[in-house]
């Protein structure tokens, strides 16, 4: 079993300023002439995490992470519900991390994401295969609408976790419940915290509750972090994550080259493993790895193990 790497702090971080009047929160940690590797966190809207260091050997890696637009320390913050999404769109992300390459003077690097992050990964590695030395993805998602009825309406993960479920449709008055994300939306956007706040903490609390095999007690989370996950991830899903209509899938010749591991829990309820399996035999040339004991979380011990025995043999490369 490989257990997480120590925890470390960064030794440099700053504020770029990207454009639209964003400015996005970077970190490098880790060996300042290592092997360069960017960590794309999920949500979106998630923001950064202190255990996401600690998939790299810091002694080989020079670690980058940033917190994409409006989540985390990045600014301005969506937990502001006057602050607009309009800028918040995935080809902008796809920009940043390349304006971010370029402005610690990296030439090309591993690049790692889990969950939303695994989409994050998928669009820029397509987008700038020239940067991309290997690929690292943990919960694929493909952002299809399929994906989406699978966590959002009856039918799918609604099944199997029918209380959360009936918490989540019943914080929306009957009258609406035809149409949650549009009735979600609504509230989530509503200037008046009397009403975004407990849209935005059913929408949070049925994200956590399918987040991994065994259940694990919600983080304690702030008014204007809930709220920024809930409008960011609430924005990507209405819009079909802002990819190019024929999808991921059609973009892996462009990448089919690129060293990969993909890896998914079995029993991942957020993102099931049809969505790896299907990026799967679009690239057999990636390794791939279903975890049999292992939701959707990345600090699940056999998920764990695989996304780090993949970052520790891509080190020598």
């Amino acid at each position: 079993m490989r257990e997480y790497y120590p925890p470390i702090e960064p030794y440099d971080s700053g504020l770029l300023d990207v454009g639209d009047g964003q400015r996005v929160h970077w970190e490098v940690c880790g060996n300042p002439a290592g092997k360069p590797a960017v960590f794309l966190h999920g949500g979106p809207g998630g923001g950064l995490l202190p255990d996401n260091r600690r998939f790299f050997d810091p002694s080989r890696y020079r670690i980058v992470l940033f917190d994409q637009r409006g989540c985390g320390q990045s600014l301005p913050h969506a937990g502001d519900p006057s602050v607009p999404l309009e800028h918040n769109v995935t080809p902008r992300l796809v920009d940043d991390i390349e304006r971010l390459r370029e402005h610690l003077g990296v030439d090309r690097w591993l690049v790692f994401g889990g969950s939303w992050g695994s989409t994050l990964a998928l669009a820029y590695a397509q987008a700038h295969p020239d940067r991309v030395t290997e690929i690292v993805l943990r919960g694929v998602y493909l952002v299809r609408p399929s994906d989406e009825a699978w966590g959002f309406t009856p039918g799918g993960a609604s099944h199997l976790f029918p209380a959360e479920w009936a918490a989540f449709r019943d914080a929306i008055p009957a009258a609406e419940r035809d149409d949650l994300m549009t009735a979600y939306g609504r509230r989530i956007e509503d200037p008046d915290p009397a009403v975004h706040i407990p849209a935005a903490r059913a929408w949070m609390a049925w994200e956590l509750s399918a987040n991994t095999l065994l259940p694990v007690p919600p983080p304690d989370l702030d008014d204007a972090t809930v709220l920024a996950f809930a409008r960011i991830t609430h924005h990507y899903i209405s819009n079909g994550g802002f990819l190019p209509g024929e999808g991921l899938l059609a973009g892996v010749d462009r990448i089919r080259h690129i060293p990969a591991v993909i890896v998914n829990g079995r029993y991942d309820m957020k993102t099931p493993p049809d969505q790896a399996w299907d990026l799967h035999r679009a690239w057999p040339e990636a390794e791939f790895h279903i975890v049999e004991d292992a939701g959707h979380g990345g600090s699940e011990p056999g998920t764990r193990d695989r996304l780090i025995e993949a970052t520790d043999r891509f080190a020598a490369h």
